[in-house]
């Protein structure tokens, strides 16, 4: 017996500071006016996507002590853009990423209680940690904690939400306007949090919201990021594209969760997935090299070599053959606020890596940053990058993918009116929303569906 079709979970991220975005492109608009925030919003929901996701940049990033302004530079705060568009849509999913480093619980949770109050039950929190000292800057902590104390906080913060989210039942508002009488229970919102990185206690002043909580997302691949996912997450990003790292880290999550007693389906995996569309898929692949030219200009590939190398090369032709000097290990680094540059552990090997892949290839310094760069992870005609997505989810390799366009705010739209309806023939995605909220969307169910019998009776 084949086993039933899985249906695909459809996303939308709004691309912030990173050289995905063609930025320069004539069909490219703002990435700070509404209307861009708008129309993408609008294409995701007629395309029935589940929900729309914005990033978050709390410092721009800087390159020899100036904003590094080859990516697009500038992010509009995460409420008040999802607060905007839960007015300009009616189904989709709102997901905000806000960092439990330098926030405080009852303040987000707030936040997050109003959206989903404001959207009918819509929002969605990617819980992030933050990682440098350099973004620390900007906040009254001036540092950053060590891994295992930011997931150690980031546990703790997401716990005291919950607790305030759950300190109104959602039965306390009487509102009988006969006898004046508004609140049945006087205590509503009233909370107590002792723990290692939080003593608080007072009353939540938001009352129990359509979902009872928001959606949680979470973004972490270290042993300690799954882990946290695995114990409470609702989903998960991942940044595997090919099958077979897909479905590693897809079997590695999901096995998980049976010692925090939950099921593989109260977790959905979700990568990032980039796309190029065209009418054959030779024409897709010459579009894709072009677009991958557009996002590494000269300038944007001796930036990226000054990643690995810590030194200033702008003197060097990004046409020409990379440095022959080796890269500088130092604590201090070029690039700041990049969280990039963690990969490169051991920069002079790279580098050496790097002389052998451009000299076997001829590549030049842009060549080889194009090469050695993430691609766009589906390639070619519309039924060609439809049949893929669906055969990574149907091989449990992902659970759906969080589509990032490279053009804003059109970059959407060939894919909605294009891709979709394909999906949407195979019986794999939905063609109408099939409730109101995100959890729905999500198929994950409402946080009181699961509530102890002492508290739903109380």
């Amino acid at each position: 017996m084949s086993k039933p079709l899985k249906q695909i979970h459809l996303a939308a991220h709004f691309p912030g500071v990173n050289n995905t975005t063609v930025w320069s492109a004539p069909a490219a608009g703002s990435h700070i006016e509404f209307s861009s925030f708008a129309h993408f919003a609008r294409t995701a929901e007629r395309a029935k996507f589940d929900f729309l996701f914005l990033a978050e940049g709390l410092r721009l990033r800087e390159q020899g002590g100036t904003i590094y302004d080859l990516d697009v530079v500038g992010r509009p705060d995460t409420f008040t853009v999802l607060a905007a568009l839960a007015a300009v849509t009616e189904r989709l999913g709102l997901t905000g990423t806000i960092n439990s480093t330098f926030n405080e619980p009852y303040e987000v949770a707030r936040q997050f209680a109003s959206l989903d109050h404001l959207s009918d039950g819509r929002s969605a929190w990617n819980v992030v940690t933050s990682w440098d000292a350099f973004t620390g800057e900007n906040f009254r902590r001036g540092g950053f904690l060590p891994q295992d104390e930011r997931y150690s906080r980031a546990k703790e913060f997401l716990a005291t939400a919950h607790e305030l989210f759950d300190s109104w039942r959602g039965d306390e508002i009487l509102a009988d306007q006969a006898t004046g009488t508004f609140l049945r229970d006087a205590k509503a919102g009233a909370f107590v949090h002792q723990g290692q990185h939080f003593d608080i206690h007072g009353r939540f002043n938001v009352p129990r919201s359509p979902q009872g909580r928001p959606v949680i997302f979470q973004a972490g691949d270290s042993e300690e990021g799954r882990e946290f996912a695995a114990s409470g997450a609702d989903a998960i990003f991942s940044r595997y594209s090919t099958l077979k790292e897909g479905q590693a880290f897809y079997t590695d999550v999901k096995s998980r969760l049976a010692k925090y007693g939950r099921r593989p389906d109260q977790l959905l995996i979700l990568p990032a997935a980039t796309f190029v569309l065209g009418d054959t898929d030779q024409e897709a692949a010459e579009l894709a090299r072009e677009v991958r030219r557009q996002q590494v200009s000269g300038a944007t590939a001796i930036k990226h070599l000054e990643f690995v190398w810590n030194r200033d090369l702008s003197a060097y032709d990004p046409e020409g053959p990379l440095p022959d000097v080796d890269p500088v290990v130092a604590e201090e680094h070029i690039s700041r606020g990049r969280a990039q540059v963690r990969m490169y552990r051991d920069p002079v090997a790279i580098a050496r890596e790097w002389r052998q892949l451009a000299e076997a290839n001829k590549w030049s310094i842009r060549d080889l940053v194009i090469n050695t760069g993430n691609r766009q992870s589906f390639v070619g005609s519309p039924a060609t990058v439809a049949q893929t997505i669906n055969d990574f989810v149907q091989a449990d390799a992902s659970d759906g993918f969080i589509l990032v366009p490279h053009i804003t705010p059109g970059g959407l739209d060939a894919f909605a009116d294009q891709v979709v309806p394909l999906l949407q023939e195979q019986g794999v995605f939905r063609t109408e929303y099939g409730g109101t909220t995100l959890r729905d969307h999500l198929g994950l169910a409402h946080p009181d569906a699961d509530a102890p019998a002492e508290r739903a009776a109380s």
